[in-house]
């Protein structure tokens, strides 16, 4: 909001909106083994397109009853398809009365089988032009980004550790981690995760948006290539979008 907005909502109480459009989303299925809530995402980004709900508030479906974390995953990567909002159906902590009326009608709808899903990754220049990681295979990698505010939290480092369990980092490729807020970098301490991600190899930084905003640290240089777990990609720079495990995975030196 802008700061006339602000004015006139403190001066009357009240302020102006659009009611946005729906777009129902519904994931079915259980994912396998490796496949994440981001590769979920991912993949109805690529289905919608980075302008496919613009002004549009997304509905999930289907997952009301996944970790909060996922529940965040899947709201903050909305903004990558223009929406104005995204919530997730049916959470523990919804008040009773916030539930889709019955028989509602929807601007769109898209369904995703979880059960059927791989591993996702969005290759440069845009965050919807999404493939399977298979795709992917071979494509060289300079640093690898675990953090963001989609992707930067206890859950996803834990995931990172337990790819990198007993493995090194190649000695070609830097590993940044950077926890999304103070209470993520504290738990993932007081947990080992922090030490187990140092052991492997990857450069710990102080909480915050880290590389994703490319201004602080981690930056990249030159023509590197990231592959990171952030929002979205950057025109200006070479990124590719994947899960936290995902990224991991590029950068082992078996």
């Amino acid at each position: 909001m802008g700061a006339t907005d602000i004015a006139v909502a403190l001066a009357l109480g009240r302020t102006w909106l659009r009611v946005p459009e729906s777009i129902k989303v519904t994931f079915t299925g259980k994912p396998r083994k490796g496949v994440t809530m981001k590769d979920a995402i991912m993949r109805v980004v690529r289905e919608i397109g980075t302008d496919g709900a613009r002004y549009a508030c997304v509905e999930f479906h289907g997952a009301g009853s996944l970790p909060q974390g996922d529940r965040i995953t899947l709201a903050g990567m909305t903004t990558e398809m223009g929406a104005k909002a995204g919530i997730v159906v049916a959470t523990p902590e919804a008040p009773n009365w916030l539930f889709p009326d019955r028989g509602a009608a929807y601007a769109n709808e898209v369904t995703v089988d979880l059960s059927a899903l791989e591993p996702q990754i969005a290759v440069p220049p845009r965050v919807d032009q999404v493939v399977d990681v298979s795709a992917a295979v071979g494509q060289p990698v300079d640093v690898v980004f675990l953090g963001s505010c989609t992707n930067g939290r206890l859950v996803d480092m834990r995931q990172a550790a337990a790819v990198l369990r007993g493995r090194r980092i190649s000695p070609e490729v830097r590993l940044e981690v950077v926890p999304s807020s103070r209470r993520q970098y504290e738990d993932a301490m007081a947990d080992g995760t922090l030490l187990s991600l140092s052991a492997a190899g990857a450069v710990i930084g102080s909480s915050g948006c880290g590389p994703c905003l490319g201004r602080t640290g981690g930056v990249l240089a030159g023509q590197e290539i990231c592959a990171a777990s952030v929002r979205s990609g950057d025109r200006s720079r070479e990124l590719m979008v994947a899960a936290a495990r995902s990224g991991v995975a590029a950068e082992i030196d078996d």
